[in-house]
Order: C-alpha cells, then structure tokens, then sequence
C-alpha cells in the first residue's frame, strides 16, 4: 500500500527544478520523481526518473501513472501555452491532487504579455478542480549568470537592457524553499499565490554590490534592448517569447514603470529563515564573477 505522496519534479535537470528535488527528498512524507526529456541526464539526482517531453504528448500518462502532486513548470517559448493546457487535462485524468505552478513576475492587471501567458495557465489549472498553488518569482539572480545563451557579468562589466530599471530579485533556491513547503503541505497552501522577490535595485546599485562583495571594480553598461533580440534569436532563442522580453525591456529603458521592483516579505514565514541577498549570492558564485 502507498504510504507516502508521489511528487513529479519538472524541469528537474533545471535551476529550480534541480534545487528542489534534494528538498523533496529530506522530506520523508513524499516519494519525488523526476521528469526528463532525456532520463540519463537526471540519472545524478538520485532519485525515479521518468521520460516526459513536452511536445509528445504519448509521453504524459505513463509519467503521470500514481502520481499526487506535479511541480509544474514549462519551457519560456509560445508553446508554453499548449504543453500546459495538455499537462493539465492529462493531470486531471490521472487523478493528480495538486499542481504547484512556476509562473512569472507581475500582478494580475500586468500589460508585460509573456507575464499574462503564465497567468492564463494558472487560470486553467484553477479551472480543472485540482488543488493549486502559484509561484510567482520577480528576476532570477541566477540570470546574472547568463540568459538566453548571454553572459551578463564579464571582466568587470555588468552589462544589459533595462536602462536605470529597478528591478526585483530572487534566488532560484529560494523559489525551490517555497515549492517544497507547498508540496509537502499541500492543503495550507491550496488557492494561495506567492510573489517572490526579496530585494530590489538597479543594474548601477548591482554593481556597487559587486564592488564591495568582491573586492574588484564593477560598472554597468546599459545596452539597446534590439541588441538583445538579436543576440538569443542568433542563440536559438524562440522568437515569440523573446519578442515579448524584448518589449518589456524596452519599456524598462523607456522609464516606464511596469511594477518591477515590487518586494514581499512572505520568505520567512513560508521557510523559517531569511532569503538570500544580492550579496549573498555576489560570495557564493564569486568565481564567476571575478576577473
């Protein structure tokens, strides 16, 4: 007989994703699997892995067969919205009891439009009757360590295309620190949504935190956003999702205020410690930022 819940990790080869499972598996009310495209490259986790591919379809029910809960998150292209419809009425007919949705910054009234993409799924997932709770992380530190195909930070240099922005940040572990305690404690956080972002600055506050964490000189160079299209489209970026960063980060270096410094302070009562700082995360990736 079952005794414990069985948790399917997406992306689990992924920042968030990889950061959660080890969570999971501290836990030992719950059973984790992860989904993989290609199972050999989860093998390292150490834990089920199960073949799912979200464009195939065929690939849905057998990986769903027995499982409670789905930490869900999709790949940042317009297909997002297809493979999740599919995932959720896949889920339904497997009984799955919870979905633990990865979605993006923004509230509800947001006009950045790949934000309002994330948000028409958690609007189906809620529509399909199976108990829910949405992440919605502000920026990932973790993209100052690259984003699609850049890298952001070199030899000293932060450059990118928001302007004098502020924006808000969180760390991708920290996002995997509210997924496990909405997965292992699904009902005290059924129906609920938590915004995530811990601390808000410019790319010129960014550097100044470099510059004191590291030692070394660090300055921001603001860039053209058309100079980012262009680099993730000749990356291989998907064009209709870039397109729509692209947008917003015009809007960013237009001045325009698009509610991107937003801050919330749900951390530690969902976790019981503080979140990780801009600092914090200067010092521990500090070999790849030094120069």
């Amino acid at each position: 007989m079952k005794t414990k819940a069985r948790v399917l990790v997406l992306g689990a080869t992924g920042q968030v994703g990889g950061a959660l499972v080890p969570l999971l598996v501290a836990d030992q009310s719950v059973e984790v699997i992860a989904a993989a495209r290609t199972p050999a490259k989860a093998k390292h986790l150490g834990v089920e892995v199960v073949e799912f591919d979200l464009d195939r379809i065929e690939t849905f029910a057998p990986a769903l067969e027995g499982i409670d809960r789905i930490f869900m998150a999709t790949g940042y292209t317009i297909d997002m919205l297809r493979q999740s419809k599919d995932l959720v009425n896949s889920a339904k007919r497997a009984g799955v009891q919870q979905i633990v949705h990865l979605g993006a910054c923004g509230d509800d009234d947001t006009r950045v439009a790949h934000y309002g993409w994330h948000q028409f799924i958690e609007r189906y997932i809620e529509w399909s009757g199976i108990a829910f709770t949405h992440l919605r992380p502000e920026i990932f530190m973790q993209n100052l360590l690259g984003y699609g195909g850049e890298s952001y930070v070199r030899q000293g240099v932060i450059k990118h295309y928001v302007g004098a922005a502020r924006l808000s940040w969180v760390d991708c572990e920290d996002v995997a620190a509210v997924a496990a305690v909405c997965l292992s404690h699904p009902k005290k956080h059924a129906g609920k949504t938590y915004r995530m972002g811990y601390e808000a600055t410019t790319y010129y506050e960014l550097a100044e935190i470099f510059t004191s964490v590291l030692g070394q000189p660090f300055s921001y160079e603001p860039q053209p956003p058309s100079e980012f299209l262009q680099n993730v489209l000749a990356a291989g970026a998907e064009p209709a999702y870039m397109k729509c960063v692209f947008d917003s980060y015009t809007d960013f270096t237009n001045g325009k205020d698009i509610g991107a410094d937003a801050t919330f302070d749900n951390f530690p009562e969902l976790t019981g410690r503080a979140p990780r700082s801009l600092a914090d995360f200067a010092r521990t990736y500090a070999d790849r930022f030094r120069y």
